[in-house]
């Protein structure tokens, strides 16, 4: 259970943007519900999130590799349960799910894919990353892509972080209906 109430998403002062995130997500999830304590910050998040997931010039199944790993690098299972049906749907397959705690060791991995495990692992768990594991991304990707990779693995952790300080996870209840997409 949320260490606090999420939001009533029916509220006069939180409903129109959670119309819209009802419109451009399928549904208010429960990180968007709790964000609406804040609308400010709701709608950051959900300008900035849409840019990565959908504005990046990255493959889909990259993007859900690096998102899936930080969620479990930072024993997130909240966002872990929202992406990883995603992950599949872009391409990653359920043997690399499945084997992506042992992703060195693992045959399942592309060199292009360990190079961007390596760095999203340096940057969630040491925050500085070493000169040969920023090359070797750098050797498959230009400077946006690098940008992007960066911008993806921060923003993954940023979001598992609020998600597990304030304890929000799937099978919590709503509190306050949530509208639906039209």
């Amino acid at each position: 259970m949320a260490r606090i109430p999420y939001a009533d998403c029916t509220a006069d002062g939180v409903r129109p943007l959670a119309e819209r995130i009802a419109a451009e997500r399928g549904s208010v999830l429960h990180l968007y519900q709790m964000l609406l304590h804040s609308p400010p910050f709701a709608e950051g998040w959900l300008n900035y999130l849409t840019a990565v997931r959908h504005k990046s010039s990255l493959p889909g199944a990259m993007r859900e590799l690096i998102i899936m790993r930080v969620a479990q690098l930072n024993n997130a299972p909240y966002e872990a349960d929202q992406h990883a049906p995603i992950a599949l749907r872009e391409g990653i397959t359920q043997a690399q799910l499945d084997a992506l705690a042992q992703w060195p060791e693992s045959p399942l991995f592309s060199e292009e894919q360990r190079a961007v495990l390596a760095y999203t692992d340096a940057m969630t768990r040491q925050v500085q990353v070493p000169d040969a594991v920023f090359g070797a991304v750098a050797a498959f990707y230009e400077a946006p892509q690098v940008v992007e990779i960066t911008a993806t693995v921060a923003a993954y952790n940023m979001v598992s972080r609020f998600l597990e300080a304030l304890q929000i996870h799937t099978d919590d209840a709503r509190h306050g209906a949530a509208p639906d997409a039209h």
